[in-house]
């Protein structure tokens, strides 16, 4: 397959999309796949930072097949991984997806669009599932539920916002191992108000696998509370791992 460099000239460069990578082998083409489409429509002023993170699969090879930019890191920490990609980046604009996540084909553009309003500090996006089940859609509320006391009504999934917002806001927590994405959002949302600025939200926009569901089954969260009580804390490192760092899928 010919996969065109997403990246022209630095000056060229419009928007940098953000991925962390840990052994995304079954993934990560998908994932760019959509964002060589969703690049097209921006006369392709996009580079992809795809940031590799103790990768020992074929992740790194897929990647270099796309043309993409690779930097390592090797912290158990997807804050500091998705930073340091955003340090390196050279677009005005930061998009930030899982390896697991298809983007729609209009993402881009339409969170270019919405960005050059003036109205919007950027924002999420919602989207569905792979797959569906009683169990997913249960487990997913009884996560949301507690997210929202906490964070707010806020968006995550893939987030845009101009670079220069991102680095005003700092970026991911890194003192964050889970539910970095809720304090990010609501970070930016926060930031956003204090200069006049709305939240966006950007309606079906994604696609994500529903790897944890398949590995630990759809009824996961209900089963076993405890990872949902270290999702809410958010600096559990056991749990971050099992979860994020330590098994091939995560």
């Amino acid at each position: 397959m010919e996969n065109s460099a997403y990246y022209q000239n630095g000056k060229d460069i419009k928007i940098s999309v953000v991925i962390p990578a840990h052994n995304e082998e079954k993934y990560i083409g998908k994932c760019l796949e959509s964002i060589s489409k969703a690049a097209k429509l921006c006369n392709k002023q996009v580079e992809i930072i795809v940031v590799l993170n103790r990768c020992s699969d074929r992740t790194e090879d897929i990647v270099k097949s796309y043309n993409c930019i690779v930097i390592e890191n090797s912290d158990k920490n997807l804050s500091k991984i998705r930073n340091a990609g955003v340090e390196i980046a050279k677009g005005d604009i930061i998009v930030t997806i899982d390896a697991d996540t298809q983007m729609s084909e209009h993402l881009l553009t339409k969170a270019e669009q919405n960005l050059m309003t003036g109205k919007y500090i950027g924002g999420g996006v919602t989207g569905k599932f792979e797959r569906m089940s009683l169990g997913i859609f249960i487990s997913t509320l009884v996560l949301i539920g507690p997210l929202f006391v906490k964070y707010g009504a806020i968006s995550v999934g893939i987030f845009w916002c101009y670079k220069e917002d991102f680095k005003e806001i700092n970026g991911f927590n890194e003192n964050m191992l889970m539910a970095e994405d809720a304090d990010f959002a609501k970070r930016l949302k926060e930031w956003g108000k204090k200069k006049g600025k709305k939240y966006g939200t950007i309606q079906n926009g994604m696609i994500t696998s529903t790897r944890k569901f398949d590995k630990h089954g759809d009824w996961v969260l209900l089963k076993r509370p405890k990872m949902l009580l270290a999702y809410l804390k958010g600096t559990d490192q056991e749990y971050a791992d099992e979860a994020y760092y330590e098994n091939q899928d995560r």
